[in-house]
């Protein structure tokens, strides 16, 4: 299996070649030229083995599949519950599928876990070392600084905006005390980071120079890893149709579970909601076909606060027939302008893609975690309750509605606290987060100054 570039000017890579690279060398997202048919779970099929048939399908020859189970299963050995992602009913109709039981308890830990293993497995058998680099808005951060912290063959460098993340959030990626582990925060907001990595990835001679790697949803193992358990949540709920609300960023869950339909592992279609808050670019985008970017405000939710989410681009490029001319066209004028004219293809088929876009305010999303928590005894995070806010607005009683419980509410101790009266614990196996010690670097919020950082660091 190939994957090509979104943008339509770089060479088809293998499997290896895609996730490897993260990003492609014009700047666009590696998508497969063709998706597999992939036979949809069966209840009680061991997760490992789902996602070891999901990832074998993505791989083609690049791996074995005895590779990837092996992979998997000692990606999901690390998660705290036998399910790795259970599903809990929480009303008549209505469930939580909680992403959460991993080592840094948000749902990014579900495919790091695995992305950690396949790097170290590929690289330890060719000999290279790598440069992996990731802006943040919160959980990606401590989910990449538990995957890599510690490996032979990769060095990390994260970005996170400088106090626009939860102190927990900040704590499980910056007390590893692991050396390959470089985190540096900026002075500026996660969109700004994000387009910091993205210029450095464009920036060939210096990609080639350090090696560099990406490991944002902008990989494609990302998105397979994603896939996995919206298989798995099918077969659970056999028979019944299902709606999937997904709390929604950089839109990376919301492309697996897309995804994840064309591959046939929902039969009974696709029908996602992304729930956003006070930062509604992505509503405003569904609703005008206009891409704009505004700058982000301070919510309850701080792993959302993102303005253009990077893998609309592969969502664009489906709705577009897959014309790379057209989605470069898109994203040059919005770097140029600030703003772009969706091609008149894409806006046609938006409102028939499976997809929707609703938002809740950051009054709203205080509500509904004290409500939620006075009719079911659960805390739950603030992401988490955009989710559940959204399905709580817009009943769908024939429908089976699962909201995906993107983290603990230990994550978000202080909002929590605040919006219930009730404290947040960490699970014993976290609690090492409060007592480690914390390192990170200040760094000026400029291309340069993050370049010769990162120079500095490969040597």
């Amino acid at each position: 299996m190939k994957y090509i570039s979104t943008r339509g000017q770089s060479e088809p890579v293998d499997f290896l070649g895609a996730c490897l690279a993260g990003l492609a060398p014009d700047g666009g997202l590696y998508v497969p030229e063709t998706y597999p048919s992939i036979e949809p779970a069966k209840p009680g099929e061991p997760y490992a083995q789902v996602a070891a048939r999901v990832i074998s399908a993505f791989a083609g020859d690049t791996l074995t599949h005895e590779e990837v189970l092996g992979l998997c299963e000692r990606a999901y050995a690390t998660f705290a519950h036998q399910s790795v992602t259970p599903l809990t009913q929480s009303g008549p109709a209505s469930w939580l599928l909680e992403l959460h039981h991993g080592p840094t308890l948000a749902f990014k830990d579900v495919a790091m876990q695995l992305i950690g293993q396949l790097y170290d497995h590929v690289l330890g058998k060719t000999g290279r070392r790598m440069t992996i680099m990731c802006a943040t808005s919160g959980d990606t951060g401590g989910a990449a600084a538990a995957a890599f912290a510690g490996a032979k063959h990769a060095d990390l460098v994260i970005l996170h905006p400088f106090e626009r993340v939860s102190p927990i959030q900040r704590l499980f990626m910056t007390t590893t005390g692991a050396d390959n582990v470089l985190n540096l925060a900026l002075e500026t907001d996660f969109d700004e980071c994000q387009t910091i990595v993205k210029s450095l990835f464009a920036d060939r001679d210096f990609a080639n120079r350090v090696s560099l790697s990406g490991v944002n949803s902008i990989n494609w193992a990302r998105i397979a890893a994603q896939m996995v358990y919206y298989a798995t949540s099918q077969a659970a709920l056999a028979g019944q149709q299902i709606r999937f609300i997904v709390p929604s960023g950089n839109m990376g869950d919301a492309l697996a579970g897309y995804v994840a339909a064309r591959c046939g592992l929902l039969p009974g279609g696709l029908d996602i909601v992304c729930a956003v808050n006070e930062n509604d670019s992505l509503l405003r985008l569904f609703n005008s076909g206009v891409m704009s970017k505004r700058q982000t405000v301070a919510t309850p939710s701080p792993a959302m606060d993102i303005s253009i989410p990077s893998n609309f681009e592969r969502i664009l490029f489906e709705l577009s027939d897959r014309d790379s001319d057209a989605v470069r066209g898109v994203y040059e004028r919005f770097k140029q302008a600030g703003e772009a004219d969706l091609p008149e293809t894409a806006k046609g088929r938006m409102s028939c893609s499976g997809i929707r876009v609703q938002s809740v305010s950051n009054a709203d999303t205080m509500e509904e975690m004290r409500q939620f928590e006075a009719e079911t005894g659960w805390l739950i995070c603030p992401h988490t309750a955009v989710g559940t806010r959204v399905a709580r607005l817009s009943s769908a009683p024939d429908v089976a509605t699962v909201v995906l419980a993107t983290a603990s509410p230990a994550k978000f101790p202080e909002t929590v606290l605040e919006a219930t009266g009730r404290e947040a614990r960490l699970p014993d196996f976290a609690t090492g987060v409060m007592t480690n010690a914390e390192v990170f670097e200040r760094a000026e919020p400029t291309l340069g100054a993050v370049r010769a950082r990162v120079e500095q660091l490969a040597g």
